[in-house]
């Protein structure tokens, strides 16, 4: 007979709780970057392998892996390896714990602003773009609707060769299953907000 250390029982639970958490954080961060497996094992220096195992919780990963994929992810290994029963309801989120994303040409910054946990179905951005900026993206899923509301300045939104100049206090909504351009070809720099709903009605 076997008798197994009480103590033993309980932190091996405990690390199988950590690490369910973990693979879901990193896989909503990942997703959240618009990051493939691939993407993310060539900025982190880990596996796609284990990173697949890790998302699946089939493995538990070293600190280390968990503070190389922290890093790719911009996001600090407390954070990461928070359980989701800690997480309170009321939440706030320093300007330094909010992720930003970068256009080609660094002239259009994203601030990723909504719930991570929402990231597969809604997205929520604020926009800051410079004077001659361009965010050039591709097509999400089929059916995805994104909506822009300017704060301040003027950008223009092109979408299938349409294009849609939006001003200050305007809003326009737009296919985003297809390329979508957005660029602020005005003299002054561009404040806007945007959502996207990537699980919308299929539009016809």
């Amino acid at each position: 007979m076997v008798v197994k250390d009480r103590g033993g029982s309980a932190l091996e639970t405990g690390a199988q709780v950590i690490t369910g958490q973990l693979g879901k954080t990193i896989q909503r961060l990942r997703k959240a970057y618009n990051l493939s497996l691939s993407d993310l094992a060539e900025q982190s220096g880990v596996a796609k392998s284990i990173i697949s195992q890790i998302e699946r919780n089939e493995t538990n990963p070293t600190l280390a892996t968990v503070w190389r994929l922290s890093q790719a992810l911009d996001m600090t290994v407390e954070r990461v390896l928070a359980s989701e029963d800690d997480t309170p309801f009321l939440e706030k989120l320093s300007r330094a714990d909010t992720p930003i994303l970068v256009s080609e040409d660094g002239l259009v910054r994203l601030s990723i602003i909504g719930w991570i946990k929402t990231v597969e179905w809604l997205q929520y951005y604020e926009m800051r773009a410079e004077p001659g900026g361009e965010l050039d993206s591709d097509g999400h899923q089929r059916g995805s609707v994104e909506c822009l509301t300017v704060v301040s300045g003027t950008v223009a939104v092109e979408v299938s060769g349409v294009t849609e100049t939006v001003k200050e206090g305007e809003t326009v909504r737009y296919r985003c299953d297809r390329r979508h351009v957005i660029r602020n070809r005005g003299p002054v720099p561009a404040h806007a907000f945007m959502v996207c709903l990537l699980k919308a009605a299929v539009l016809e």
